[in-house]
């Protein structure tokens, strides 16, 4: 089952670090990531989820929640969030689920023979209040999540989603941004921007990012 973008993230009930987990009822109203690993003590799944640890407040600001999946049991996965706390310094405070039976997995299509027919690709999926699926990103093996830029994402997504607006190229919080095509006219736009715009063309709008 491949998972596109709008679609509704699948619920799923599984087993967890912290006790079973019925995964929309978990959700509950909240923002979601969503993001799976080949295998417990594996370095660089390691260093991630250390570093996701110590993203609580940033994550706590946008409203999100993080839940990680892995194919090994809850026992392993007890053990080596020890490793993770120790070597990353922090304390895991989000669930990893227990996908032995890859339930989970299979729902997310997070096995991909072609890179490895047992285990779990590395991919990530931010999950919308609605449980809707908004972005998706799949990392090879050797390569580190970059989670400044997933919580750059989210930042984008809840600015679109409550102005009419799109975020550039390399945009970051405070940044310009662009008054969307499809808004035409002027009254409007004065009421929904009245710091103006600058139009470098008549497509390509750009304004002070509004305030969340």
């Amino acid at each position: 089952m491949s998972i596109r973008l709008g679609d509704i993230a699948p619920d799923f009930e599984q087993d967890s670090s912290e006790g079973r987990i019925r995964f929309h009822e978990w959700l509950g109203s909240q923002w979601g990531v969503l993001f799976s690993h080949p295998a417990d003590f594996t370095p660089v799944c390691t260093t991630e989820l250390g570093f996701t640890a110590k993203l609580k407040d940033e994550f706590a600001k946008r409203n999100v929640k993080a839940i990680a999946l892995s194919v090994d049991q809850v026992d392993s996965h007890l053990k080596w969030i020890g490793d993770i706390n120790e070597t990353q310094n922090t304390a895991v405070n989000f669930p990893i689920l227990a996908d032995a039976d890859r339930k989970v997995s299979e729902l997310y299509d997070l096995i991909h023979p072609n890179a490895n027919d047992t285990l779990t690709v590395r991919s990530l999926f931010v999950i919308d209040p609605n449980k809707k699926v908004r972005l998706t990103i799949t990392y090879p093996a050797s390569t580190g999540r970059n989670f400044h830029e997933i919580l750059r994402v989210i930042d984008s997504l809840q600015l679109t989603d409550s102005h009419k607006v799109a975020t550039p190229a390399n945009w970051q919080d405070g940044d310009e941004v662009v008054i969307v095509p499809s808004l035409k006219d002027e009254d409007e736009i004065k009421q929904r921007f009245p710091k103006g715009y600058r139009a470098v063309k008549p497509y390509l709008r750009l304004t002070p990012q509004p305030n969340k």
